[in-house]
């Protein structure tokens, strides 16, 4: 009898300890559905805050790009006066339009010159200063091009590159004290030097933001991957190509973005330099829009600037989809 009592008691046992186990079971899942509740709420709420702090963006967007460009887009398609529908005929002018292949030419010339010179210069640069300690002043003095007024920089290029300019004046006083040459009046500003001096002239103010982002790319790389790569035994041409450029694929990217952008932000010097009609080697797409908006062929400008619009879109799309592939 007291060995069937025992076994009673121990049955009885094992059931609490199964119906304890059950309720902890029933408390775990409810409080596992009770925490993805408050997940999906509090996901819910991040996502509305995230729209309420994005809307402003969104809606000035809308408002000064998107709508504007529609109706840009719309405008191609009309005469300019009447605003009748005349299909693509305004694309067919202004591909026929001389001017126009002309300005597309020059654009694209500037911008294939440009961008390779900025990005090695700008590396060339920032690698020497990323050695140094405190390089927060000699940076600021690279910054320092961005902040002059453009018409302080267009007279300092007209006191140079003018007939009776400084450089024709110092290459003067060379020719007299060695006896090579006489006396020199090229106007560099009318003639095939004057896409030179305007490439001169966006090199030298855009070298500086390029420097920046060249620096925080090579101080962002770890310093053990130098360190175990000099510990190896690697040279410095090695270290650089195997391990200094690999990691610099984003500040590449971030450059050429920007660098393309701002090519197309050169008209203000080109026009202040030689007006609305410069040197044909300096017309650029900005002279020629300039000019018939001053015209009213809003319909020519509308169907040119549509076609720009894409042409900038298909380029930064095929940029990211080269940085991605090899992300990837």
């Amino acid at each position: 009898m007291d060995l069937q009592a025992e076994e009673g008691h121990g049955i009885s046992l094992k059931q609490i300890n199964v119906n304890d186990e059950l309720q902890h079971k029933r408390r775990y899942i409810m409080r596992g559905a009770g925490g993805r509740r408050n997940q999906s709420r509090q996901s819910r709420r991040s996502g509305r805050s995230f729209m309420l702090f994005m809307a402003p963006s969104f809606l000035g967007v809308l408002l000064f790009v998107l709508l504007p460009f529609l109706d840009v887009w719309k405008r191609s398609f009309t005469t300019a006066v009447t605003g009748q529908f005349n299909g693509i005929r305004n694309y067919q002018t202004i591909f026929t339009n001389q001017a126009f292949v002309l300005a597309v030419k020059n654009t694209l010339r500037f911008t294939a010159v440009c961008i390779p010179i900025l990005v090695v210069a700008g590396l060339i640069i920032a690698l020497p200063l990323s050695k140094l300690q405190n390089a927060g002043l000699v940076k600021s003095l690279y910054l320092f091009p961005l902040a002059m007024p453009t018409a302080t920089i267009v007279i300092v290029w007209k006191m140079f590159f003018y007939k009776q300019g400084l450089l024709n004046l110092f290459l003067t006083q060379l020719g007299e004290w060695t006896g090579l040459w006489g006396e020199i009046h090229k106007d560099y500003l009318g003639s095939g030097a004057a896409f030179w001096v305007l490439v001169f002239s966006y090199v030298w103010k855009n070298t500086g933001y390029t420097v920046v982002l060249w620096l925080a790319g090579i101080l962002g790389i770890p310093n053990e991957f130098l360190e175990a790569a000099r510990v190896d035994g690697a040279s410095g041409g090695q270290i650089f190509f195997r391990i200094v450029l690999p990691n610099l694929k984003g500040s590449l990217y971030t450059i050429v973005i920007l660098s393309f952008l701002n090519s197309f932000k050169i008209y203000r010097e080109a026009y202040l330099v030689a007006g609305a009609y410069p040197e044909q080697d300096i017309y650029l797409l900005q002279h020629l829009f300039n000019n018939w908006f001053v015209n009213l062929d809003f319909d020519k400008m509308a169907a040119a600037a549509v076609c720009v619009g894409g042409f900038l879109f298909a380029v930064i799309m095929l940029l990211q989809h080269l940085w991605d592939r090899d992300e990837a």
